[in-house]
């Protein structure tokens, strides 16, 4: 089995639903994104699939993200933005954007700062 792993990030400002503390008020994070996709097979070129294609996909997502209020994105209505959340809707629109590639979304880690992530996987 071949992994491939990418990283990106993005800037963006939330606050927390439910959560009795400091992070239930609003504050930002620049978040580090580590995507990686797994297949069995390489191509002609002898790759899983080109850098550049898993790069603009996830790019696409980071976009999305970047930049704004996450509490009012369409994605996180009704339910807290923590980087669990965030993690697995990553992984969520990958899958469909990948979908004609002859990959597999493995996992998704969202890092919030330099010691604390969550990660969300297809197990």
């Amino acid at each position: 089995m071949y992994h491939l792993t990418i990283l990106t990030h993005f800037a963006a400002a939330h606050n927390l639903l439910n959560y009795q503390g400091d992070c239930e008020n609003l504050h930002g994070h620049n978040w580090k994104v580590e995507v990686t996709v797994t297949t069995r097979e390489l191509d002609k070129a002898g790759l899983g699939i080109d850098f550049k294609i898993l790069k603009k996909q996830t790019k696409e997502i980071m976009n999305y993200l970047d930049h704004k209020y996450l509490n009012d994105l369409e994605a996180f209505k009704g339910k807290s933005p923590s980087s669990e959340h965030i993690a697995k809707f990553i992984f969520d629109r990958l899958v469909e954007q990948l979908k004609d590639y002859n990959v597999v979304v493995a996992k998704v880690t969202v890092w919030e700062s330099d010691n604390a992530y969550a990660s969300y996987t297809c197990d």
